[in-house]
């Protein structure tokens, strides 16, 4: 029936792999779960024949992993029996006659049960696994670890598992309480007047036909001052509906994930949800976007910078090219001088004589000035050609120290009290750098122009200094910004004192020393003994030899034939051009994957009109299109119906059975093969060139000029394709993670 369907968290695949053992079985896995105590092979042998003796120790060996009874699972794999089997000097064939012989079975696990204290899955074990499996709820929605952690505890508890639609009811279950706890501990923090706010964020603006919600959504398309000015007004909308919520206990994964929610459903999908759905959702999506924002008007500021300096550098560039006819006779000219002179020493000439047989006195004198004016400064730097780019800087920059709040170490104290200076200088309206403004943290590159012939504090070069020094060591990590999520405190990373204590006062042991000392000291020796094997062994290593006291490591040389090449380019030659989507819709026959989309409400499959529909929001969301571009492209389709997919049937549990549909495929294929057991990866990437400024584009060297987008894709040696990359992307992020085998990062 649909609705059960729609009830179920795993696909008839994923279940068979809970139920299967591997059929390429580690060492260690075999070892740990077959392997048995000798309290084992005396009530094994208590039975007569050797097909008895097999079948119950197999079965003893499945109820432990596994954990389902041997009827349960199927296709037993041959090095488990053949492991099982030559422990106890049996032939593993002799599990044939045990196989037929359903009573002895059911005999045999009666018997493991009183012997081994296994037990039957009841209402009590359902409670009680219940219990244990809701504190990893509240740390981590997705439905398939959980399943995996309910598991794992009901074979710690030696319970044989029941079916697995039993386990994902009590895991739905599960889920649904922990949610619950979690929306009312954010709503029970909420006041009634921020929950009014929150209830406006999802009103249209004035002359407007866009919600506030929707515009908090829109990201930054260029690194402008204007750009920044309005990821600022956006981050203080936020901070004015003052959402002082108590987050103690809830895990941050949780959070991100609840946002991620909030992200994807527009603002009608949230007029349709229960009130403490509805503003928790809003609540974790507005906390992790104030965190957003606050890294995006840095990422801003840091590109201002970069600009501010590229500027300076072709500016100089620019002098160069201008002048370099004239800069080129001056050198001339100084060799001509300069070799008059060497003769005039030489043969006894008065040295004026000589010049003044090159060039006149008086245009030796105007040659001189007209050299002063061509001159840049000895270590040819562009500073000095920056002043008059500071009022492109002073945009954003005053609403930069204000809006954002900075922490430093001790080490940036001084650049600290540098920027309340300037801000002070704003406030008040000064023009003039007191003259006891911080000068400690300037760099000599920008001492020289901090102060101009009078000897006063340029105001302009000392706040470019230090914007410039602030960007540089927030990016250094010496200066942290409160708020951001790549760029806080470094104590926000590590463990807190109360926390730290609990976990040393533990019974569990870490691999290493919990005291530094005794860390660093094993990892200085085994540091020193791997450099003297390498001192010992450097002559006898390929490719590596010692010069000078310097090692050098030969480059890698290109090893692919260029017959491997050429027959690459023809396999590409046989592909034929068809268009992406016809391709996407051709799998989704092939495989059936586009029936996983169970409509939450509706409890029923995409019809063929609903696919088309499916596909072109897959498409949308897969390639960072955004629906409102695929919609204008598509005839046919409209924005409405592909926003209604997203929000019915693109849930998290859909895309995971989704994926594991695409996943079982693959394997199925021969091409599979060929690629490995899924122990290894590779990476590649492909660069996109971007014709309008971009906030994630940039000029990268190695591509040559020009800005642009650097796609990267981790796969793994299991067969991946772009279908799966599709099914599991989210249009908002700048990173996604796709089954730990697609990571694709826009730059």
């Amino acid at each position: 029936m649909p609705s059960k369907r729609a009830r179920e968290l795993l696909t008839p695949e994923q279940r068979l792999e809970f139920m299967s053992i591997p059929e390429r079985i580690s060492e260690f896995d075999l070892g740990s779960y077959y392997t048995l105590s000798q309290h084992d092979i005396e009530i094994i042998k208590r039975h007569r024949r050797d097909h008895n003796k097999l079948g119950f120790a197999l079965q003893l060996c499945v109820l432990r992993f596994p954990g389902w009874t041997l009827s349960d699972v199927h296709d037993i794999p041959v090095s488990v029996l053949d492991y099982i089997a030559k422990q106890l000097n049996i032939d593993s064939r002799e599990i044939r006659q045990y196989a037929d012989r359903e009573q002895t079975k059911h005999e045999h696990l009666d018997e493991i049960r009183r012997e081994f204290g296994f037990r039957n899955f009841s209402l009590h074990e359902y409670r009680v696994i219940s219990q244990k499996v809701l504190p990893y709820a509240m740390e981590n929605g997705n439905a398939i670890y959980l399943i995996q952690m309910a598991i794992e505890e009901l074979r710690k508890q030696k319970v044989i598992l029941p079916a697995l639609t039993n386990v994902e009811r009590m895991v739905r279950y599960v889920r649904q309480r922990a949610e619950d706890k979690i929306f009312m501990q954010l709503v029970n923090s909420l006041s009634i007047e921020q929950m009014g706010k929150l209830e406006s964020t999802l009103s249209t603006m004035p002359e407007s036909s866009k919600t506030y919600l929707a515009w908090l959504k829109e990201i930054p398309g260029t690194y402008s001052p204007d750009s920044f000015l309005k990821v600022i007004e956006k981050l203080e909308y936020i901070r004015d509906l003052k959402l002082q919520v108590d987050t103690n206990g809830i895990h941050p994964n949780r959070l991100r994930q609840l946002s991620k929610i909030g992200a994807r459903y527009e603002p009608h999908s949230f007029r349709r949800f229960n009130d403490p759905k509805k503003y928790a959702v809003l609540v974790a999506y507005l906390l992790e976007l104030i965190q957003d924002l606050t890294d995006q008007a840095f990422e801003i500021h840091d590109r201002q910078i970069m600009s501010l300096l590229s500027k300076g550098r072709k500016a100089q560039e620019e002098i160069q090219k201008q002048n370099g006819k004239t800069i080129n006779e001056k050198v001339v000219l100084l060799a001509d001088l300069g070799a008059a002179l060497i003769k005039a020493r030489t043969e006894g000439i008065d040295p004026y004589v000589a010049l003044e047989a090159v060039l006149p006195w008086d245009r030796l004198v105007a040659s001189v000035e007209e050299a002063k004016q061509l001159a840049r400064p000895i270590d040819y730097d562009y500073l000095d050609l920056l002043e008059k780019k500071f009022y492109v800087l002073r945009k954003y920059t005053p609403t930069l120290l204000t809006s954002l709040e900075f922490h430093s170490t001790k080490s940036s104290e001084s650049l600290l009290k540098a920027i309340e200076t300037i801000k002070e200088m704003n406030e008040n309206g000064k023009r003039k750098v007191p003259e006891d403004a911080p000068m400690e943290f300037i760099s000599n590159r920008w001492q020289k122009h901090i102060y101009d012939d009078d000897g006063n504090i340029n105001r302009h070069y000392y706040e470019m200094a230090v914007l410039t020094e602030l960007r540089n060591s927030i990016r250094s990590g010496d200066v942290s910004i409160v708020g951001s999520r790549e760029h806080k405190d470094f104590e926000e990373y590590l463990f807190s004192k109360e926390e730290w204590n609990q976990i040393t006062q533990a019974t569990t042991k870490l691999a290493v020393s919990l005291s530094v000392e005794e860390y660093l000291e094993e990892r200085t020796e085994s540091l020193l003994k791997r450099l003297k094997w390498v001192t010992s062994n450097v002559n006898d290593l390929e490719g590596v030899n010692l010069e000078n006291g310097k090692l050098h490591i030969d480059r890698l040389e290109k090893d692919t034939p260029d017959d491997a090449r050429d027959f690459s380019l023809s396999l590409y030659e046989l592909l034929p051009h068809i268009k992406l989507t016809d391709l996407l819709m051709e799998v989704a026959y092939w495989t059936g994957f586009h029936e996983q989309f169970i409509h939450a409400s509706t409890n029923r499959s995409p019809s063929e009109e609903e696919t088309i529909i499916l596909m072109a929001t897959l498409m949308a969301m897969g390639t960072n299109i955004g629906l409102t571009k695929m919609a204008e492209s598509t005839p046919g389709i409209s924005y409405r119906q592909m926003a209604n997919a997203a929000q019915w049937r693109l849930y998290e549990d859909a895309m995971n059975k989704a994926q594991a549909v695409l996943v079982n495929f693959h394997h199925k294929l021969a091409l599979s093969s060929y690629w490995g057991a899924g122990t290894t990866s590779s990476s590649d990437g492909m660069r996109v060139q971007i014709g309008v400024d971009a906030l994630h584009a940039d000029a990268n060297p190695h591509y040559g000029t020009g800005k642009g987008a650097t796609i990267y894709r981790f796969v793994s040696d299991q067969f991946s394709s772009f279908y799966t990359k599709v099914i599991n992307t989210n249009a908002r992020d700048a990173v996604h993670v796709i089954d730990d085998s697609y990571i694709t990062k826009l730059i």
